[in-house]
């Protein structure tokens, strides 16, 4: 039986597996980048969620303080809470 086709059929597979190899390298990167992104991404959107949060949590202890008070100064407690700059940038939203 005669072989002299396999060197170069082996010739012709080691750079076809070398190219697909690399190419399959870089596309794994690729994606672990994407990944990284969007859980960067996911941790930024958390952090404003959680700043947002603590925003609201702010405010609604104030309006409980000024339903349970019932002073004098309801009026001005109220006027106080509604020039919060964060309720204008909700309005804004």
């Amino acid at each position: 039986m005669d072989y002299t086709f396999i060197i170069p059929l082996i010739g012709v597979c080691i750079p076809i597996v070398a190219i697909a190899s690399v190419t399959i390298n870089k596309l794994i990167r690729l994606r672990e980048k994407q990944i990284e992104l969007a859980a960067t991404q996911a941790a930024e959107k958390a952090a404003r969620y959680a700043a947002n949060g603590a925003r609201m949590e702010q405010r609604v202890r104030v309006l409980e303080r000024i339903v349970t008070d019932r002073g004098l100064g309801l009026a001005e407690d109220i006027d106080r809470v509604n020039d919060m700059p964060e309720l204008a940038r909700m309005r804004s939203n």
